[in-house]
């Protein structure tokens, strides 16, 4: 089970593709909030998904206790740590209920397992809930994402890039859920000027439908002198087969970059008030981040979560740019290991 959050749902993939082929019988449910669920519809490895409307109050937690009386669930693993996942942690009514511990979990969750991880630092997302299979003694590697993109969405991505006459395209993510993990408009502006006019590249805004991402991809649209294509829009099924098409995404601490290391495009991830070493790409391309959030001459120490204010101002167009020239030339990428 792992509810919300667009990245941490991408890096619960790995877990139910281990789960199925180390038990190929099993049957996996995935209780997910509305917002990412389409991750997981269709996945290979999960069986059926049921969606929490958490935000619905008990009337959404009365639905989900009356599709949860219907289920014979065994085993019930909450890679959650707020309070909300608590409910169909003891609505499913699994006889083993296996999360985190309680210097990881916060707001009393872990008293609702009668299993724990063992107390470890925090480190990468996608380590701590690859310490479910640890405890569950199944292999974990390969690591597999396994993001499906339909035949209808196939079509529609090549429909989309037929618009673009079919030049290669660099997306770029305007807004994150934070503010303060955004960039700066005007910089991206340039930087999107730049891989119009000196890398010959389309550049194309991608993000959801709400006001803050639409008003800063306005506000980059309107200060480049080569207006890039807008795409943002409702629904995450749209977004997976539109980062599958693109040759790179620029993008500060946001889901998109988790969907896109899923799919191989590269990341040029910006991070200031975020620490990559605990939110990047997992294991992959950290010669493309930008990492003004660990100090010079500081070792990466992925346990770090405290966010740090000012820091995403400290990335200038230079720095984003040589990142841009990097990955477009393929040079390789090293694997992100602290």
């Amino acid at each position: 089970m792992l509810l919300t959050g667009l990245g941490d749902v991408i890096h619960g993939l790995p877990l139910v593709n281990a789960l199925k082929r180390h038990w190929p019988e099993s049957r996996i449910t995935w209780i997910v909030e509305p917002m990412p669920a389409g991750v997981l519809q269709p996945h290979p490895a999960i069986d059926q998904v049921i969606v929490f409307e958490k935000r619905r109050g008990w009337r959404g937690v009365r639905d989900l206790h009356r599709r949860l009386r219907a289920e014979r669930i065994d085993l019930v693993l909450n890679l959650n740590i707020y309070f909300k996942s608590i409910f169909p942690t003891l609505l499913a009514g699994a006889p083993v209920r296996l999360g985190f511990e309680k210097g990881r979990a916060r707001d009393g969750v872990w008293l609702a397992a009668n299993r724990h991880l063992p107390s470890r630092p925090r480190a990468h997302t996608q380590d701590m809930f690859l310490e479910f299979l640890e405890v569950l003694a199944v292999p974990a590697e390969p690591l597999e994402w396994s993001l499906q993109i339909t035949p209808p969405e196939r079509s529609e991505q090549e429909r989309f890039l037929a618009q673009l006459d079919g030049r290669e395209y660099v997306a770029l993510v305007p807004a994150s859920a934070n503010p303060r993990k955004d960039w700066l408009p005007e910089r991206a502006a340039r930087v999107a000027d730049a891989v119009a006019v000196d890398f010959g590249r389309r550049v194309v805004l991608l993000g959801g439908p709400g006001a803050r991402e639409q008003a800063l991809a306005t506000a980059i649209a309107q200060a480049a002198s080569v207006p890039p294509v807008r795409a943002l829009g409702d629904g995450v099924r749209r977004l997976i087969w539109q980062l599958d098409a693109a040759r790179l995404l620029i993008a500060p601490d946001t889901g998109p970059v988790h969907i896109a290391r899923a799919l191989d495009t590269p990341v040029v991830g910006l991070y200031g008030h975020t620490n990559p070493w605990r939110v990047g790409p997992y294991r992959c391309g950290q010669d493309l981040w930008i990492d003004t959030y660990t100090e010079p001459g500081e070792a990466p120490d992925p346990a770090r979560a405290d966010p740090k204010h000012g820091r995403m101002e400290l990335i200038t167009v230079e720095m984003v740019l040589e990142k841009v020239q990097r990955a477009l030339s393929n040079a390789p990428t090293g694997s992100a290991s602290p």
